[in-house]
Formats: C-alpha cells, sequence, structure tokens
C-alpha cells in the first residue's frame, strides 16, 4: 500500500477587524506620545519660537514700536560705530578663544594620561565649570584690579618687576625751595651753582613720607665746611624736624639722612661720576679734575612705584575677559577631548611605537586624525557659545572701557534696556546674532546625526 500524501491546510483570510485593530493602536501609541511631549512643546514654542519670531517683527519697526521702517534698523547697524566694534571684537571671541580652548583641553587631555593621579586632575580644571559666570566675572574683575594691593595678577608683576628693576625709594620727595637746588624737567635736582672740587653741597629735601624711610637710616650727618683736593663732599637729608624747631638748610641732631640716594656728579653735559648716599645721607666723590662741576639726583630717585599692567585698559580688556573664559571652560574641553581619547584604537598607538615612531610623530600623524570628529564637534561648540558670551563682558569690563570691549549680546542689551531703550535696533541685532549662530547649530547637528549612523 502506497501512503496518500498529506494534505497541506490553506490558510484563510485575515480577520476583518486585524487590521483596523493595528491601526488603532498605532494611532493610540502617537497620541500618547504627543501627550507627553506636548509640554515641552508649549515651553519651546513659548520660550524660543514665539520670542524669535516677535523679535523679526520687532525689527522692522522704530524705537517706539509703532512706526514701520522696513530695513532701517539694519542699515543703521551697519553704520554705527559701536555696533561695529561689537561685530569686531565677536569675531576675535570666534577665531580666539574655541581655537585656544580646543588646543589647550587637546594638550591637556593627551598629558592627564599619563600622570598619576589622573582623576583628580580633570575634577580641580573642571571645578570651574560648577561657577556662575557671573561670580567668576567678579573673582576675575578682583585679580585684574590695577592696585597691587587689590589685584593679585599686579601683585605678581609689580613684585617681578622690583625683584629685577628695583623701585624708587622716594616717590614724594622734593627738594626745599630757596636752597640753592632746582628741578629739572626729567624730574632731577641740581645745584644752581657750579661746583668745584674740595667743596662740599648740602640737599635739604622735605616731602617725605615716614613709610619712606629705610629701617637703616642715621640722623643726618653734618655737611663738612671743606673737602680734600679733587674730592666733592656732601649730604642729602630730611629738612623737617620731628615736633618742630630746627634751622632750614641746616643738618640738625634730630633729622634723619636719606640713605640709597643717586647722586651724579656733571660736567659738559654728561656725567662723570656717580655713588650713593651713606645711611646718614652723606655722599663723597674723590679723584675729579679740576674745574667746574654740577651735582644731580637724577630722576630715578624719585620716579612713582610701577603699578603694573592696566589689564583692564582699552587695549587688553577683551584679551583679559577670553583669559577669565578660558579658565571656566578648559576644563570641559579636556573632559569631552579626553572621553574621545580614551575611545581610539590602541592597537594602532602600539603598532606605532614598535615601528620607532616616537610621541610627537604619533600625537601629530595618529593622535589628532583620530581625534579630528570630536575636535571639531568641541571647536563648533564652543563658537556657539562664545557668540553667546555676556556676563563675563557686562562684568568684568569697567564702565569707561564697557565700549571697547562689548560683543553683539551686551551691545544688544545696551541698545535694548541699558540705556539706548531702542528695541527696534536691538532686536535687529539679536536676529544678526541668531544668523550667526544657526549654520554652527546645523553644522552640529549634522555631525551628531553622522556619527551616530
Amino acid at each position: 500500500m502506497t501512503a496518500s500524501p498529506p494534505v497541506m491546510e490553506q490558510a484563510g483570510p485575515p480577520a476583518a477587524g486585524a487590521a483596523p485593530t493595528g491601526r488603532r493602536a498605532r494611532r493610540r501609541g502617537r497620541a500618547v506620545a504627543l501627550l507627553f511631549v506636548f509640554p515641552a512643546l508649549l515651553l519651546l514654542g513659548a520660550l524660543v519660537v514665539y520670542p524669535v519670531l516677535f523679535s523679526v517683527g520687532r525689527s522692522f519697526f522704530d524705537a517706539s514700536g509703532t512706526r514701520f521702517v522696513g530695513g532701517g534698523n539694519y542699515t543703521e547697524m551697519f553704520r554705527d560705530p559701536a555696533t561695529l566694534k561689537a561685530i569686531r571684537n565677536t569675531a576675535v571671541w570666534v577665531v580666539v578663544a574655541p581655537a585656544l580652548l580646543t588646543g589647550l583641553g587637546l594638550v591637556l587631555a593627551v598629558l592627564v594620561e599619563k600622570v598619576r593621579w589622573a582623576t583628580a586632575f580633570k575634577l580641580l580644571l573642571f571645578m570651574p565649570m560648577a561657577v556662575s559666570f557671573l561670580a567668576a566675572g567678579i573673582v576675575f574683575r578682583l585679580a585684574y584690579d590695577e592696585d597691587p594691593d587689590k589685584g593679585v595678577l599686579d601683585a605678581a608683576v609689580v613684585a617681578v618687576h622690583d625683584t629685577f628693576e628695583g623701585t624708587s625709594s622716594y616717590p614724594s620727595a622734593r627738594a626745599r625751595e630757596g636752597q640753592g637746588v632746582t628741578q629739572g624737567h626729567d624730574g632731577s635736582y641740581a645745584t644752581t651753582a657750579t661746583v668745584s672740587p674740595g667743596h662740599s653741597v648740602t640737599f635739604p629735601m622735605v616731602g617725605v613720607l615716614p613709610g619712606d624711610l629705610p629701617e637703616g637710616a642715621a640722623p643726618a650727618a653734618a655737611a663738612p665746611r671743606t673737602a680734600a683736593a679733587g674730592e666733592l663732599r656732601g649730604v642729602v637729608w630730611l629738612d623737617f624736624t620731628p615736633g618742630g624747631g630746627g634751622r632750614q638748610g641746616r643738618a640738625d641732631p634730630r633729622e634723619s639722612g636719606l640713605p640709597g640716594m643717586k647722586v651724579e656728579a656733571v660736567r659738559g653735559g654728561g656725567t662723570v661720576a656717580s655713588t650713593t648716599t651713606a645711611a646718614d645721607g652723606s655722599f663723597r666723590f674723590t679723584g675729579l679734575r679740576t674745574g667746574p662741576y654740577t651735582l644731580r639726583l637724577p630722576g630715578s630717585n624719585f620716579a612713582p612705584p610701577y603699578q603694573g599692567v592696566s589689564w583692564l585698559g582699552p587695549a587688553l580688556v577683551t584679551p583679559a575677559i577670553i583669559g577669565a573664559y578660558l579658565w571656566i571652560w578648559t576644563g570641559f574641553a579636556m573632559v569631552l577631548i579626553g572621553a574621545g581619547l580614551a575611545a581610539l584604537p590602541r592597537d594602532a598607538l602600539e603598532a606605532a611605537r614598535i615601528d620607532g615612531a616616537n610621541e610627537w610623530q604619533i600625537f601629530r600623524r595618529i593622535t589628532v586624525p583620530l581625534l579630528a570628529p570630536v575636535l571639531t564637534v568641541v571647536l563648533v561648540t564652543l563658537v556657539i557659545n562664545v557668540m553667546k558670551v555676556f556676563d563675563l563682558v557686562y562684568v568684568i569690563a569697567p564702565g569707561p572701557v564697557q565700549e571697547d570691549a562689548t560683543v553683539l549680546a551686551t551691545q544688544m542689551w545696551l541698545v535694548s534696556f541699558g540705556g539706548g531703550n531702542d528695541q527696534g535696533l536691538g532686536s535687529a541685532l539679536g536676529v544678526l546674532l541668531l544668523l550667526l549662530v544657526v549654520p554652527a547649530m546645523v553644522l552640529n547637528v549634522r555631525r551628531f546625526r553622522r556619527s551616530q549612523r
């Protein structure tokens, strides 16, 4: 007997209600998703979309908002010197700050991999990110203060300068009038009449503050009546007796000598000899040739103390603010680049070392090319961020140089609310800032999508 072939059962048509049920499920899923997304969309529309559309519309009206001016605000924007300076400063920010931060973050990320306490080091560099821009601006405003007693940077600069260059001991001293001493155009003091070797000269000074007297100052020496042949002698002292008394132009026992004062013997318009006063203010020139001389106290004795660098002056205010920005964002760049560095294939680096490449060649030809996508993301993100910088510029830059440091964000605020009261022009500045930021944002979004694919 032969077995009969198995009978194949034919599947029946799908139930009539299956497709509608699937469609209803998908519609229900979309409705639930929209329900959850709706609050976010509502906030996005209220806080982003509506302000943008309102600003675009407001930019076509005058300051009062009642008269339509078309593109007048945009024309005025590029004619205003303050706005042009803001655009130029913004361009400096965009070119300098992101490039420096990306390069600094790359170098630190590579170096941190080689230190023992890498986590602690990263934490220290990333901590400024927890500080608000307002607080950081206040800190750096104090650090950049031009008074060395307040600004830590100028205190360091003054300390280094005084270590190598020295400083004048008597910045407030001046010669007593009517005592045969005149002041020159360069701040020096010289004898009115010429003197010849064998005589003595006195320099009675006043105006020396008690705190400017050196600790080793001794009572002023009495001026000698005569000197040896070929010798000029004299004394420089504070012609002031504490509590009153004494005679002007004569060194009294209770008056102090001025040590460390430089004295020059001048002849024929040139300095032929120089010396420094002793603790009692006395000085002596020996071996001088016969002839008339003028004794002079150079202006360096009375030069005002070095006050450091004007960090917040018109020339340096923008670099100074960029320095504060670097302090805040260096940790951010280092952490992002460090994450990309940790994902690099180690076999390529080890193969390069086996082939004899040194660390600089590995860094330049392998590490940097492999990190190019991460570096681009960091650079573009920082470009977007610096275009919106406001807090640091507004807080750090003093009022007199605010215009020299202004960027588009601060200029927009100043024109709209900071005294300009022209919200039409301010809205035009806001639209310009938006148009500058959008290309960088689009580039960043495309790169994120490409990396996900």
